[in-house]
């Protein structure tokens, strides 16, 4: 009998950490003066609600979340990055998050962030996990190697998240028929990566996912 390789997948945002890392970095720009704050703040929160309804175009989104860091450019923008991880992210992560992440690498379980966040904000939260393998939204980028405002390739966000899970297996001459996924995820929008995982985990769970995972028996985990 074929030993399955065992996989962790993590959804990020409410799930490994008990905040919004897109919607933050938006109002960390906000504080540094970077974009009107009134206009801001009323579309991001549109944008929130409707990522919350499942109704979100996320590369409506995508384009407005980077509008501020284009017009700042790349040296401002990840200099002011690494205040948001410093001031806001490292704050936020809390010692279940980190306690659960490692008892999956004790297990010797591969683990990958899959997030509907741009890579740009997500890969140093990646790295504070420790975590190599991320799967986010990814962004063109100009000859320079700066942001565009659009999405490469298919965005990892609701059925696109089985998407790119699946392209990375493929990279990796793997199959869901060859691997065992438990899937961690506070959030309705992830439902297809839930029904596709071996074990899926309804994580901080909102109300929806809660209550599905109850009628469908899938473990409940609170972290925070």
């Amino acid at each position: 009998m074929t030993v399955k390789k065992k996989i962790a997948l993590f959804d990020l945002d409410h799930t490994l950490i008990p905040i919004d890392s897109d919607y933050e970095w938006g109002e960390f720009t906000i504080a540094l003066g970077w974009c009107d704050s009134t206009e801001f703040k009323r579309r991001n929160a549109e944008f929130f609600a409707q990522y919350r309804a499942g109704t979100l175009d996320v590369h409506d989104y995508v384009c407005f979340a980077t509008q501020a860091m284009r017009e700042q450019g790349a040296i401002k923008s990840k200099a002011a990055h690494a205040r948001f991880m410093a001031e806001v992210v490292q704050k936020a992560i809390t010692r279940p998050a980190r306690e659960l992440v490692e008892e999956h690498r004790a297990a010797g379980d591969e683990l990958v962030i899959v997030t509907a966040t741009n890579e740009f904000v997500t890969r140093p939260i990646a790295e504070i996990f420790g975590v190599k393998e991320l799967i986010a939204v990814e962004l063109e980028r100009d000859a320079q190697g700066w942001l565009m405002g659009k999405i490469k390739g298919t965005p990892s966000f609701r059925e696109g998240k089985v998407t790119r899970v699946e392209q990375w297996l493929s990279v990796r001459n793997l199959s869901w028929d060859d691997v065992e996924t438990t899937f961690y995820t506070d959030s309705m929008n992830d439902l297809a990566l839930l029904e596709k995982a071996t074990h899926p985990v309804a994580t901080n769970a909102d109300e929806r996912l809660r209550a599905l995972a109850t009628e469908r028996g899938w473990r409940i985990l609170d972290l925070f």
